[in-house]
């Protein structure tokens, strides 16, 4: 299924097959104390390459370093989120001991993320949106051009990408107008672990 940009996904019905996503996963009071943890856990300016983004991150678990294409184990996952990704895992029928890296991210305005497909190490991909809404775009390689899909990311919610949705489809997270933060949880490919 590919629906233009334009087009609002409708309730119930999956955006792309692989994608499933969920609303108010958890609750305000929940979301700020997320946000508290996020801000005491240490974010750093993302790099790539030469670039600073306008966003800052840190990952737990696991780690890729864009500057020097290394992946290497980093800090173990804190225990505030330790309860957050056993739900998480839950919400994607999985165990929630795959689930070995975590990634939080702060958008501040004006801050998105360009086009890619999660790193090849990565299996399935858990996001929680917190703060402002944003939106996932998707778009795929086709004959005449791209198709293209495009997924609301509401506070509290929550999205799991495996399948075609992970794998077929590159995504990118829209440019967004006041502060927002994810908690992105991954498992490990087979072949990675």
């Amino acid at each position: 299924m590919m629906l233009p940009l334009d087009v609002p996904p409708q309730p119930g019905v999956p955006v792309l097959p692989g994608l499933v996503q969920r609303e108010n996963f958890i609750t305000r009071s929940e979301e700020q104390a997320l946000i508290d943890a996020i801000a005491d856990a240490g974010l750093t300016p993302f790099l790539f390459q030469q670039w600073t983004g306008k966003r800052l991150t840190k990952s737990f678990g696991w780690s890729y370093d864009f500057q020097t294409g290394v992946f290497a184990p980093a800090e173990p996952i804190p225990q505030w989120a330790v309860p957050l990704k056993a739900r998480a895992a839950r919400f994607a029928g999985l165990e929630s001991d795959e689930l070995k890296q975590l990634l939080l991210i702060r958008y501040d305005p004006g801050a998105g993320i360009g086009w890619h497909r999660d790193r090849p190490a990565f299996e399935h991909v858990i996001g929680i949106s917190l703060g402002e809404p944003a939106a996932m775009r998707f778009r795929r390689r086709t004959e005449t051009g791209f198709g293209r899909a495009n997924a609301p990311l509401a506070p509290r919610s929550i999205y799991h990408m495996s399948g075609q949705a992970r794998h077929d489809w590159e995504h990118s997270i829209t440019p967004v107008e006041a502060l927002r933060w994810s908690i992105t949880f991954r498992s490990l490919r087979k072949s990675a672990s």
